[in-house]
């Protein structure tokens, strides 16, 4: 309604009034003369005449209106006319606003009151909100804010201008004051929608309590909520409820309160809580720098559902990182997995998205419900989750670590040694299937006893990062920073950890950060558009899993995996990384066809972003964690993969930094070898002598690995030609033989002892070959008990382990011995102390068969025999200690003369 102009009350016009009522008679046919000749404006003015003369008519009207007493003008104006919309909102069930309202007022009475002074220093409202307010407590009922009505008419007659030709010259118009609207405590129409949307960048801008005109300005956003009260130290007040959720209103404070709390009345229940719209966010500005930085080593302390308390106040932030997302919310069992009234804010460039949500704790379920970009939403797993669900359910967790650490002394000397001049033979893990059905706890009453009785001095744990599907033995990793919930919880993990390092053995873990899986409630296009994988889709998909590969190129995913990878170290004490798929992130062109991969800016095929990305994993690592080791599953000849970062390479790179790299060619020749009839292995000899032409090249670990015992490759043992006998000879003295072998040993669980069938991780190794019960026990006990002499005499030989990595560790005695089946050389220590290793793998006895060796060695002795009758083996043996002769042979000053045992390997030490 537009507001009348004010009435003119000057005395002139008044005047000029009267005076016309008194002559009109006389002068009337004077003035139709006058009117005849009048013009056509003059007309104009005549009419505007008549019409102020009916406006005058009204006066009386507007009179009785002015005579109203001040007080009905004064309710008048603390109560306007409702809308319809308010009247539609007020015909809500009386029942269920009374019950909120008692049920409200129930609860605020519990708490306790302000001080009378404080109470009397705010005006108290003509309607208390309930019943009666106490001495200490002012109870404040807000009138529902409407829109403005027009002005009251005043009660003196409008005066009528005359015509511009009567008046003299003309004055300037009155000035029309613009209507006074008074300020709207509710939410407006823009913020409205995108609140409803989950759209809204900046929520606490509109939430929470803020300055206003007579105020603070109070709104919350409650879904399904009958009604919420504001409790403050100074006064409690009922909010409008204004549809939709929204309840709002402003209270007559002097500030915004430092702190507040709302009572929320749902049906049957009210819920006291403090507003998580109220606090400022709880990441810092120098983690958000880091971030954008890409250069925040301690990620999981920025990201993720962390439990503190913030500002006072005891509950968990959450903060993600969706930089596409057009808005973020916050779904878990706190709100019914209903995120509508949990927006969260972004902070700003960063791309990160936070809220403080005050009273929930450890144990609540959440994901992260994200508008994309095209305006659909999408459920995501929290990527930096500390703790996830049972698979298949796949909600994150929150969590809080309670482990306190019991390996002290561990930690304080594994960083004595670097790994590639201790003794370093590894047990690899499967734990799901070690023993199916033990949790961590469970496991750590019995995997540390076992690995410490062999005689390994680490484990490595297949995959231990959370992952959805079983079968893929962890190796396609949807919680990149929670140990998978199958076998307890994260602390559960770290006692593990924490038992093994108490026995003496070091943990390694396998890391994948080369590829991640498509499901729609991980990583996959977590905000709506590629993220954590390559934007280009042809660069993106893996060839080979049907996964997809992260981009190595985006600093903050690249912050994701090298802040993992310190996570595991720092968080579970973890004692080294073995990288999964190394050859797939160094080349473009892995598995790809011509036409299917784009060269490099120089035109090659090397994968510049993951060299960057793997030399700064290694870097930070080595940096931050003396004493882990990195590890490469790398199966080609990249050269520098065991080089230090900053020196360069023939090829124009600098190294990638791992301390150590498996030796897949090692792995591969030897086991072709060894599995031909002993008849044909004469024409491939050079498998078994080749490795030594590279040896030096890097720092390698020999692995038997789980990828070799499993896919219808068959067990270890079962790979070995001949009969049962000839296969358990062939087994022993191949493992004899790698012991010996420049490079460190690793070795699938259930090849220790010979099991026959091939890993499954649905039942794990055949422990029943060692039950005594069994007829061919003996057999399998016989090999386990040769892993264990070869670990005990390997770590009291120091020629083995000590110059693994250098030339001058090695030395061919008979390399060339292709008839003979014979392969015999000598290791040393770093004193010049040395080990004669022999294998004979043909099936025949060998006797006075002549070595060249030093001439400083007294007499040697056999250190271990791998055809032991203890082992299973014939029991051929060197008893006594052998005297060199002065006979050169080898091309050395001496020589000494051997009985080789068929199938077998020997390890001879000065005696």
């Amino acid at each position: 309604m537009t507001p009348r102009p004010p009435s003119d009350d000057s005395p002139n016009a008044t005047e000029g009034r009267a005076t016309a009522k008194k002559t009109t008679g006389a002068k009337k046919s004077a003035e139709k003369k006058t009117t005849a000749k009048k013009t056509v404006a003059n007309k104009a003015a005549a009419k505007k005449a008549a019409a102020k003369k009916t406006a005058a008519k009204k006066a009386p009207a507007r009179k009785t209106a002015a005579k109203k007493s001040a007080a009905e003008k004064a309710t008048a104006k603390t109560t306007p006319k409702k809308t319809a919309a308010k009247k539609t909102t007020a015909t809500k069930t009386a029942t269920a606003k009374t019950a909120a309202k008692k049920a409200v007022a129930k609860a605020a009475a519990k708490k306790p009151r302000a001080s009378k002074e404080r109470a009397e220093a705010v005006p108290r409202s003509p309607e208390p909100s309930v019943p009666e307010a106490t001495a200490t407590e002012t109870v404040v009922r807000i009138p529902e804010p409407t829109a403005p009505e027009p002005p009251t008419p005043t009660a003196d007659v409008p005066s009528i201008p005359e015509p511009r030709a009567a008046r003299g010259p003309e004055e300037p118009p009155p000035t029309v004051p613009e209507p006074r609207v008074p300020f709207s405590p509710a939410v407006d129409g823009g913020d409205r929608e995108r609140l409803l949307s989950g759209t809204h960048h900046q929520p606490h801008a509109v939430l929470g309590a803020h300055s206003a005109p007579g105020g603070v300005v109070f709104r919350a956003f409650r879904p399904y909520a009958l009604g919420v009260t504001v409790v403050t130290d100074e006064l409690r007040a009922d909010l409008h409820d204004d549809g939709d959720g929204f309840f709002s209103a402003v209270l007559p404070l002097r500030g915004v309160p430092g702190s507040y709390r709302l009572l929320i009345a749902y049906e049957g229940a009210v819920q006291e809580t403090e507003d998580a719209y109220r606090f400022l966010p709880a990441v810092g500005e120098l983690d958000l720098h880091l971030i954008g930085e890409g250069r925040h080593e301690e990620l999981w302390k920025a990201l993720g559902a962390e439990p503190m308390v913030h500002q006072g106040v005891t509950g968990t932030r959450f903060t993600v990182w969706a930089p596409n997302a057009r808005g973020v919310r916050l779904a878990g069992t706190f709100n019914f997995w209903d995120g509508t009234g949990y927006p969260m804010r972004s902070l700003g460039s960063s791309g990160v998205w936070e809220l403080f949500v005050p009273s929930i704790g450890e144990g609540e379920l959440y994901k992260f419900e994200i508008t994309r970009p095209d305006g659909t939403r999408t459920l995501r797993a929290d990527p930096m989750a500390r703790r996830t669900q049972v698979p298949p359910d796949t909600s994150s967790v929150v969590h809080a670590s309670h482990h306190e650490w019991d390996d002290a002394g561990w930690m304080a000397h594994r960083a004595d040694r670097p790994a590639h001049e201790a003794p370093f033979s590894v047990y690899e893990v499967h734990l799901p299937s070690w023993r199916p059905g033990l949790t961590y706890r469970q496991l750590a009453d019995q995997l540390p006893a076992y690995v410490r009785d062999l005689g390994f001095t680490h484990v490595e744990l297949l995959p231990v990062a959370e992952h959805p599907f079983g079968g893929s033995w962890g190796y396609q990793v949807t919680g990149f920073y929670a140990p998978t919930a199958r076998l307890g919880t994260p602390d559960d993990f770290k006692y593990l950890v924490d038992r093994l390092h108490q026995a003496g053995i070091g943990v390694i873990m396998d890391w994948v950060p080369a590829h991640f899986p498509r499901d729609n409630w991980a990583l996959a296009e977590f905000d709506g558009r590629p993220l954590y994988e390559h934007q280009d889709p042809v660069r993106a998909a893996h060839p080979d899993w049907g996964t997809l590969e992260f981009d190595y190129g985006r600093r903050e995913v690249r912050n994701f995996l090298v802040a993992n990878a310190v996570y595991w170290c720092e968080e579970f004490h973890i004692d080294g990384l073995r990288v999964d798929a190394v050859a797939s992130m160094l080349y473009l062109d892995y598995s790809r066809e011509p036409g299917q991969w784009t060269p490099n800016e120089h035109g090659g095929r090397e994968n510049l972003d993951a060299v960057a990305f793997l030399q700064e994993m290694n870097a930070t690592v080595y940096r931050r964690e003396p004493g882990v080791v990195t590890i490469a599953e790398e199966s080609t000849a990249w050269d520098g993969v065991t080089r230090a970062t900053h020196h360069m390479g023939p090829g124009g790179f600098g190294g990638l930094g791992f301390g150590l790299k498996w030796n897949m060619g090692w792995m591969h020749d030897s086991l072709g070898y060894m599995s031909k009839e002993p008849v044909h292995r004469r024409y491939h000899h050079n498998e078994m002598t080749f490795s030594m032409v590279y040896a030096y090249s890097e720092n390698y670990v020999l692995p038997i690995s789980h990828d070799e015992v499993v896919h219808g490759k068959g067990s270890l043992v079962s790979k070995m030609p001949g009969d049962w006998w000839q296969q358990r000879a062939n087994h022993r003295a191949y493992l004899g033989f790698m012991w010996a072998h420049p490079g460190k040993q690793l070795l699938f669980m259930g090849q220790e002892f010979a099991q026959g069938a091939e890993w499954s991780e649905g039942h794990g190794p055949d422990w029943w070959l060692l039950d005594p019960a069994y007829g061919a026990e003996a057999d399998h006990r016989g090999v386990r008990d040769l892993v264990r002499d070869l670990n005990s005499a390997y770590r009291e030989a120091p020629a083995l382990w000590e110059r693994d990595t250098v030339s001058s560790g090695f030395a061919w005695v008979a390399g060339d011995a292709a008839e003979d089946n014979v392969f015999a050389f000598l290791r040393f220590a770093a004193d010049g102390a040395p080990l004669l290793a022999v294998s004979n793998l043909s099936p025949v006895v060998r006797h006075e068969y002549r070595l060249g060796v030093p001439d400083d060695v007294p007499a040697w002795h056999e250190v271990l025999n791998t055809d032991a009758g203890a082992y299973g083996g014939g029991d051929v043996r060197n008893p006594h200690p052998v005297k060199p002769e002065p006979q050169p042979y080898h091309g050395r000053p001496a020589s000494i003369r051997l009985t080789l045992p068929p199938l077998t390997t020997l390890w001879l030490r000065p005696a």
